[in-house]
């Protein structure tokens, strides 16, 4: 009976370890008396605690280490990087900060500072209905929000989603409503997605970007962000957008002509009916978790619009300029586009580093956004299924960083607190990397040393 209850013992503990190793993601049932987790747990704290002025690293000794893996081979022979003090702004680590390099999705934090910088964190975008010049006709007006989620996702998958979309459906819904309530049960409809001009894709964008699916052709209009069902993007999503919406009007008891084109709403047209999306600021932190091309760029236009500069990409490399040079942060920034998905784009990581010093300073409460919504090394975005190598491991749930990739491209930029408390921000950018899988685990690897320094 011993032996049996040995054995017995023996396969418990067997069976846990097997679960935590091979099962991490599966959350127990809660129960109703739990016992304390005997387990000590490192967690990262706030992601801007109060008091992150604690002692500096050793700047010797982390510029031996960084300087040592910044020289790894997989990095290729365009690499550069550089560690800041928040408080001060000081460099504790330079490798070669002034050196443009091709920023890829990086990209995104130079678009989140200028989008909340100058549109703000709380404003929303706007999809409107509304009437025409036409007797009869209504105008459905694109905003430039490219989470407007079409009739395809279900109400759990919007409940879901972070932040909770604006609906297509509720906003054909609402404006059958309005109609009915004005006696009309009929309308011609057009659409409008003049707010954003120029070009649909950006000066360095590659011809296989739309096709494979990485981004749309930028719009004021489209639901799903130009997804088509099958996960393909569609080539006029404004169109698309429009004859899903003919087609809700219809289910909502509207007839709707079989002529449904482009238009243009008068600037002080009636309203029939609206719906809004998430904050600003929550838009910002799906942009840089989930790292969304499309999301990038319409919000790098919004700022565009905010600021009285054209509406095209061009407008958009002229905006950033204006923004960033008002907050004292334009050195070492050429963009051409929002999402970092153009060739042309160059950074430095100096200018990197310093855009999120100033995001995650007290002084810009309005930018926090920024820093909230990197990625969580380990856990969350695109570095959900990283930092699970020896040289990087440690660096799990401390670590917060945007990533960037393209074709020879890999980039990291982000915060660390040091094991005393400081908090520092890194970018580590190369260019010319032959092996993207070794090159990841170099960038994870020097990110690691930061949170351990």
């Amino acid at each position: 009976m011993v032996s049996t209850l040995a054995l017995l013992q023996i396969f418990v503990v067997l069976a846990g370890s097997y679960l935590i190793a091979h099962d991490a993601d599966r959350t127990p049932a809660p129960v109703a008396s739990p016992k304390p987790n005997p387990i000590p747990l490192v967690t990262a704290g706030p992601v801007l605690a109060a008091a992150g002025d604690g002692a500096l690293p050793a700047k010797g000794t982390l510029t031996t280490r960084l300087a040592a893996a910044m020289g790894d081979p997989a990095l290729g022979g365009s690499v550069a990087g550089v560690v800041l003090d928040v408080a001060t702004g000081s460099p504790v680590f330079d490798g070669r900060s002034g050196t443009p390099i091709t920023p890829a999705s990086t990209t995104k934090v130079v678009t989140a500072l200028t989008v909340l910088a100058s549109v703000g964190p709380d404003a929303r975008l706007a999809t409107r209905v509304v009437r025409g010049t036409a007797p009869g006709s209504i105008v459905l007006v694109g905003g430039g929000d490219p989470t407007l989620a079409g009739p395809g996702t279900s109400a759990a998958e919007r409940k879901d989603a972070y932040p909770r979309p604006a609906s297509l459906d509720l906003l054909a819904s609402r404006t059958a409503k309005a109609l009915k309530a004005a006696g009309v049960t009929s309308a011609d409809l057009s659409y409008d997605a003049s707010l954003f001009g120029g070009p649909r894709t950006a000066p360095g964008w590659k011809p296989t970007y739309i096709p494979e699916g990485s981004v749309a052709p930028v719009s004021a209009l489209m639901i799903d962000e130009g997804r088509a069902a099958n996960g393909a993007r569609v080539p006029d999503p404004a169109r698309t957008a429009a004859d899903a919406f003919a087609a809700l009007l219809r289910k909502n008891g509207v007839k709707v002509g079989k002529g449904v084109g482009p238009g243009r709403a008068a600037a002080a047209a009636q309203e029939v009916a609206r719906v809004e999306s998430g904050p600003v600021y929550a838009l910002v932190e799906r942009m840089l978790t989930h790292s969304d091309n499309d999301l990038a760029e319409a919000l790098a236009r919004q700022a565009a619009v905010k600021e009285g500069q054209p509406h095209t990409f061009e407008g958009v490399a002229a905006t950033v300029r204006g923004v960033l040079t008002r907050l004292g942060v334009a050195e070492g920034v050429e963009v051409h586009d929002g999402s970092g998905l153009s060739t042309r784009n160059r950074i430095t990581p100096g200018g990197l580093a310093r855009i999120l010093a100033m995001a995650a300073s007290p002084a810009h409460p309005g930018l926090h956004s920024l820093i909230s919504g990197l990625p969580v090394a380990g856990f969350t975005g695109t570095l959900h299924n990283r930092y699970g190598r020896s040289g990087s491991a440690a660096g799990a749930g401390l670590v917060r960083a945007k990533t960037g990739t393209l074709n020879g491209v890999n980039t990291l930029a982000g915060i660390a607190y040091t094991s005393e408390g400081r908090l520092l921000t890194f970018a580590f950018m190369a260019d010319q990397v032959a092996d993207p899988t070794r090159a990841i685990a170099a960038l994870d690897k020097m990110a690691t040393i930061v949170s351990q320094s």
